[in-house]
Parts: C-alpha cells; sequence; structure tokens
C-alpha cells in the first residue's frame, strides 16, 4: 500500500544542453535524448524539426552522451537532477504550460505491506498531504487511461484543500494533444484523476495511448 508521500520536490522537467543552449538555441535538426514517449511528444510539438533519440541509462551516462556530443541536449528530471547533484547543468527548465510532466514526477513514494496498521501509523509521521493527494489524483488519471509508463500522458495536480488538476494525452509525434482539467476537493482526489480521464477518452484519448511510441526524430534518419 501507499503509506505515505513526503513533499513534493519540483515536479518539471529540465533541458541539459552544451555550451548553456536553450531549446530555441538548438540548431535545426538537434538531436534530443529522451526515453520518454511523453518528453518526445512535447518537445516535437514545441519543435518538430528535432530529432527525438532514445536513450537508456542513468542520469550520469545520459548526461556525458551529451558532454561527449553524442547528443546536443537530453531532457530528465528536474528533481532527479537535483537529488544527484546536478541541479548546476541544467539549461532550462519546462513549464508547466510547455511541458506536462509525468503523473508522480518529483513525489517520493513510501509503500509498506497492507495489513500493518501500526507500520502504517508510523510512516505517516512523512506524509505530506497536498503531496498524497496530488499522487492519489494522478495515479487515478493513469489507471484510467490504462496507461503505463511508456504511453505519452502528463498530469499534475497541486493545492491545498482544493486540488487543480491539469492532463494531457499527445499523439506521438506530437501533432495532436487532448488536455483537459478541472478541480476538486483533495479528498475527493482519486475522483478528478477518474473524471479527467474519462473525459479525455471521450474525445479520443484511448488511440493516442495506445498509439506507437514515439519516432526516433520528425524525418529521416541519416
Amino acid at each position: 500500500m501507499l503509506a505515505a508521500v513526503p513533499p513534493r520536490d519540483d515536479p518539471r522537467d529540465a533541458l541539459v544542453a552544451r555550451e548553456g543552449a536553450k531549446l530555441a538555441d538548438l540548431p535545426a535538426g538537434a538531436r534530443i535524448g529522451t526515453g520518454s514517449p511523453r518528453r518526445a511528444a512535447q518537445l516535437l510539438g514545441l519543435r518538430g524539426d528535432l530529432r527525438c533519440v532514445p536513450i537508456r541509462g542513468n542520469a550520469g551516462t545520459r548526461l556525458r552522451q551529451v558532454t561527449d556530443g553524442g547528443l546536443d541536449g537530453v531532457v530528465l528530471a528536474y528533481a532527479g537532477l537535483a537529488r544527484i547533484g546536478h541541479a548546476g547543468a541544467i539549461t532550462q527548465v519546462f513549464e508547466l504550460d510547455e511541458m506536462l510532466p509525468a503523473p508522480g514526477q518529483g513525489s517520493l513514494a513510501v509503500e509498506c505491506r497492507a495489513g500493518e496498521p501500526e507500520l502504517a501509523a508510523l510512516l505517516a509521521a512523512v506524509n505530506d498531504e497536498p503531496s498524497m493527494a496530488a499522487a492519489v489524483a494522478e495515479r487515478s488519471l493513469l489507471e484510467a487511461l490504462a496507461a503505463g509508463c511508456s504511453a505519452p500522458v502528463g498530469g499534475y495536480a497541486a493545492g491545498t484543500g482544493e486540488l487543480l488538476m491539469h492532463a494531457v494525452v499527445l499523439s506521438a509525434d506530437g501533432t495532436r494533444a487532448l488536455r483537459a482539467r478541472s478541480n476538486a476537493p483533495a479528498a475527493d482526489a482519486r475522483r478528478l484523476g477518474a473524471d479527467l480521464a474519462a473525459d479525455l477518452l471521450r474525445r479520443g484519448a484511448a488511440d493516442l495511448v495506445s498509439s506507437p511510441m514515439a519516432p526516433t526524430s520528425s524525418g529521416n534518419d541519416a
């Protein structure tokens, strides 16, 4: 069971590019590394000329591909970079209206075995109620969309007492985006995520969730 969510760190995505470049500074056809179809789709929505290159490995491995010249940049979670001491390498932080984060991004989940009320009560000491409510809403969105980590889905909820939630489901190439937003009391976090998912599904989100993963580029690779 999910026993606690400590205070959420910065949920945004961040670019690390050579020579301090921002996204707008990169040359046409720049190679951007990301293992996330959600990030790739939103990057292509911002700049359709980019070449989004699938990339694997830990953060250090990905950053080295930029410093070694194999990539013009990589996009990673701001919180992840900050936690390993690499926030100084960030050249641009994407605002939420530019790139909606993955559900739960920036959050830490503290789990324990169900049926352990004493342990759950102890872990509640590190729980942050607004962060927990946001996590519940965002997880509910994914569950109702039947979407996994390979689906181009973004979702973010925030607020104390009252949650405001934004969600997006994208086509792999970034040319289509279905967006929804709504608010509800934090006590109704699960319903909030499910209601947004239902709205998106009515507008055809299922076709986008089940679409192939994002292409390796917006054009032809050499």
